[in-house]
């Protein structure tokens, strides 16, 4: 492989990621605007099962969506949470003493805002956790959990002026077939079928010190939901871990082995390790893989066969058969579609 790597590629998540997003807008939009919504992401011939989704376009969804509809958490509640909220959000935490002090004023927002969930802040000598309480018995809305826990831990990183290591987080709701999904965001243990949604980080961060000014918080409001949603931190997630040193290694063709000597592990103890994060070494290469191509096929400035060679393909041919069982397509009707949107 020669060049393919040299910028960072972001992860794709799954279509079937989105849907559960999806599915509300069905129920909140006309049709019409829906369509558009689908049509200004390119996410309208994205409906294969095993179709993939890139950030960016799941950032313009947000950002379209939330400011044509005026909730700014689009549906996902059931009060709709009014433009603005964000901004007041981020100017009620800024100041505070600490981050604990901070993720208090945090919870005590939503608290405000939310009629169907409680959030409750608890610490330990141990850990900070922000749980999310249902107050109805109607089922979790997987998207929304999702979403509220990464706003905790994008606030929190931007107050800290550093991304925070998370400890864990957990679900209340069974373990989905796209799980892999969620620890592209949650660079940490994801649990699943748990009485509540939670994330907790460690108490040594409780104390840090926040401060931010009014300029990069109007900076970090134009580039929502980005800075919240997508994590850059990787010492503590290993399959990410994992991705980083292939990519930027150059190293598309390294064996098991040298991944695990290069990540300062046991090659059995490598693969137990991915194991038991529901992946594999190969898994990794091959979603590395899939999202260089992606990317490639998306700005069009390489033809199909140079990206074949660039990701270690022997023909066109095979990129071809990869890619279509990657994502339900092949690369050509993709680059097609992505032209004429």
């Amino acid at each position: 492989m020669t060049a393919a790597t040299s910028d960072t590629v972001l992860p794709t998540v799954s279509r079937a990621f989105l849907d559960d997003w999806l599915s509300v807008l069905h129920r909140k939009c006309t049709p019409d605007q829906l369509q558009r919504f689908l049509d200004k992401t390119s996410l309208a011939g994205v409906s294969h099962p095993l179709a993939r989704v890139t950030h960016d376009q799941i950032v313009r969804l947000y950002q379209l969506v939330a400011v044509e509809t005026g909730d700014e958490m689009m549906g996902l509640w059931s009060r709709p949470i009014r433009s603005g909220a964000l901004k007041h959000l981020c100017a009620t935490v800024r100041d505070a003493s600490s981050l604990s002090a901070a993720m208090f004023r945090f919870t005590t927002y939503w608290n405000l805002l939310l009629d169907d969930y409680t959030l409750m802040l608890e610490d330990s000598c141990d850990s900070l956790k922000i749980s999310l309480i249902a107050r109805t018995d109607a089922p979790a809305q997987r998207f929304g959990h999702m979403l509220l826990l990464k706003l905790v831990h994008g606030i929190g990183s931007w107050l800290t002026e550093r991304e925070l290591p998370v400890l864990g987080v957990n679900f209340a709701f069974a373990r989905p077939d796209f799980a892999e999904d969620y620890a592209i965001l949650f660079p940490a243990p994801v649990r699943f079928g748990h009485a509540h949604s939670a994330i907790s980080f460690d108490i040594g961060l409780a104390e840090l010190p926040v401060a931010r000014t009014n300029d990069e918080m109007h900076e970090f409001l134009i580039r929502a939901p980005r800075d919240w949603i997508f994590t850059t931190y990787r010492e503590h997630a290993l399959p990410l871990r994992v991705r980083e040193y292939v990519q930027l290694s150059d190293a598309l063709g390294c064996t098991l082995n040298e991944a695990a000597l290069a990540l300062n592990l046991a090659p059995r103890t490598f693969m137990r390790r991915l194991d038991a994060e529901g992946t594999s070494f190969q898994g990794i290469k091959d979603s590395l893989r899939r999202d260089i191509a992606i990317r490639d096929l998306t700005l069009g400035h390489k033809s199909i066969e140079a990206i074949s060679q660039d990701l270690g393909f022997a023909t066109p041919a095979n990129l071809h058969r990869a890619f279509k069982r990657w994502t339900g397509v092949t690369p050509g009707a993709y680059r097609k579609y992505r032209r004429t949107t």
